[in-house]
C-alpha cells in the first residue's frame, strides 16, 4: 500500500469503522485481527518501510506509528464499551428476585442418639459433674473383676460378651460404660462426680428391641456421707429434665454385683399415667397396662468396688446408675422399633423430639 498521509488515513478510517460496528467481543476480535493482525494493511505497510530511502523512511515510520497508536486506542475504547454492554445484558438476563419465597432444602440432622447424649450430659454438667470417657476395647479386669462380677458370672461367657481374639489377652468390647467409672476412681482425686456416656457392645440379636451395638449413660458419685436419698434425688431431677416436670419415678429392689443395695428405676407411664391398670377397656400399649416402664438400674456402690480402687470404705460411700440411651429415646418419642435408629434415614432423625436440625 502507499505510505502517504492520505492512504494511511484511509486505513485508519476503515479500522475505526470496523471497531464501531462490532457489537460483541467475538466481532471485535475479528475486527482486531483484520486491522491490527499480522495480515492487516498496517502490518503490510510496516514491511514496506524498509525499502524506502532514508528521509522518506523516517516520515513514513512516524505516520505509520501514529496511525497504529490511533487504531489501538480506538480498539481499547470500543472493547471497554462492548464488555460493559455485555455485562449489563447478562446481569439483566440472569437477574434473580431475592424477595421471592423459596423452599430451603434441609442439609441433614444430628443423629438422635448423639443429640440425646448431649442433652443428658448437659443435665449433669449443669449440676457440676464431669463427663468421663474411656476406650471401647477394654480389659477384662476393668469390665468385670473390679465391678465385683466374678469369673463364674453368666455375663462373662462368650454368649453374652464379645471378646477380642486371642481370648488369652483378656480384652473385650466393653459390655457397659462402667469401666469408665473404675478408671475415674483410679485416676481422679476424691470426691468423684462423673457421668459416662458412650457406645457398648453385647452379643444380642438385632430386632425391634435389641441391637448388638448400643449406647449407655452411667453416673457415679463417690463422696463422704452419700446415701440412697442422694441417688433418688439425682434420678428424679434427670427424669424431670428428660420427660417433663410431671413425671413420677419409683425404685424396686433388685440385684447388681457392683451395688448394694440395688434397685431398678421405673417411670410412671407417660401415656396413660397408670390409668390403664386394671382397666381392660382402655389398654395401654406403652406400658402394657402395668402403669410403669423400666428405665435403668442403680444402687449404692458396693464397698468391694471401692476397695478394689483403693478407696477407704469407712470414709467414703457413693451411688451409681445407668440406663440405655436408645431406651430413653424410645420413651421420649414413643418409637416402636430400635432398628430405625441405626438405618441412617435423616427423615427419622428429623421426626424425633429435641433433635437439632
Amino acid at each position: 500500500m502507499a505510505l502517504d498521509h492520505e492512504s494511511i488515513g484511509q486505513v485508519v478510517a476503515r479500522a475505526l469503522d470496523a471497531f464501531a460496528s462490532a457489537s460483541s467481543t467475538s466481532e471485535l476480535k475479528d475486527a482486531r485481527l483484520a486491522h491490527l493482525g499480522d495480515r492487516s494493511a498496517l502490518a503490510a505497510a510496516s514491511k514496506e518501510i524498509g525499502s524506502l530511502p532514508g528521509p522518506e523512511r523516517k516520515d513514513a515510520g512516524q505516520r505509520l506509528g501514529a496511525a497504529r497508536a490511533e487504531v489501538t486506542a480506538a480498539l481499547a475504547a470500543r472493547q471497554a464499551e462492548v464488555e460493559a454492554a455485555e455485562l449489563e445484558r447478562v446481569l439483566a438476563e440472569e437477574r434473580i428476585d431475592v424477595t421471592l419465597p423459596v423452599e430451603l432444602v434441609p442439609q441433614g440432622a444430628q443423629h438422635p442418639i448423639t443429640a440425646l447424649m448431649d442433652q443428658l450430659s448437659d443435665v449433669f454438667v449443669a449440676m457440676g459433674w464431669e463427663i468421663a470417657e474411656g476406650p471401647e476395647v477394654e480389659g477384662e479386669w476393668l469390665n468385670f473383676d473390679a465391678l465385683n462380677i466374678g469369673p463364674d458370672h453368666p455375663a462373662r461367657g462368650t454368649s453374652d460378651t464379645l471378646f477380642v481374639e486371642p481370648i488369652e489377652n483378656h480384652l473385650l468390647l466393653r459390655t457397659h460404660t462402667s469401666p469408665v467409672q473404675i478408671r475415674s476412681l483410679l485416676d481422679r482425686p476424691l470426691p468423684v462426680y462423673v457421668v459416662c456416656p458412650g457406645r457398648t457392645y453385647r452379643a444380642d440379636e438385632f430386632d425391634a428391641t435389641h441391637v448388638p451395638v448400643f449406647h449407655q449413660i452411667e453416673g457415679l458419685c463417690v463422696d463422704k456421707g452419700i446415701s440412697l436419698a442422694h441417688l433418688k434425688g439425682t434420678l428424679d431431677h434427670l427424669a424431670r429434665s428428660m420427660f417433663g416436670q410431671d413425671i413420677t419415678t419409683r425404685m424396686r429392689p433388685h440385684y447388681f454385683p457392683f451395688t448394694e443395695p440395688s434397685a431398678e428405676v421405673d417411670l410412671q407411664c407417660f401415656v396413660c399415667h397408670g390409668a390403664s391398670v386394671g382397666d381392660p377397656d382402655n389398654p395401654c400399649r406403652t406400658c402394657r397396662s402395668q402403669g410403669w416402664i423400666e428405665w435403668g438400674g442403680c444402687g449404692v456402690v458396693n464397698p468391694r468396688v471401692l476397695a478394689a480402687c483403693g478407696i477407704d470404705t469407712d470414709v467414703y460411700s457413693g451411688f451409681a446408675f445407668g440406663m440405655g440411651i436408645e431406651r430413653t429415646l424410645m420413651f421420649r418419642n414413643n418409637a416402636a422399633d430400635m432398628r430405625d435408629m441405626v438405618e441412617g434415614d435423616v427423615r427419622f432423625s428429623r421426626s424425633l423430639k429435641g433433635v437439632a436440625r
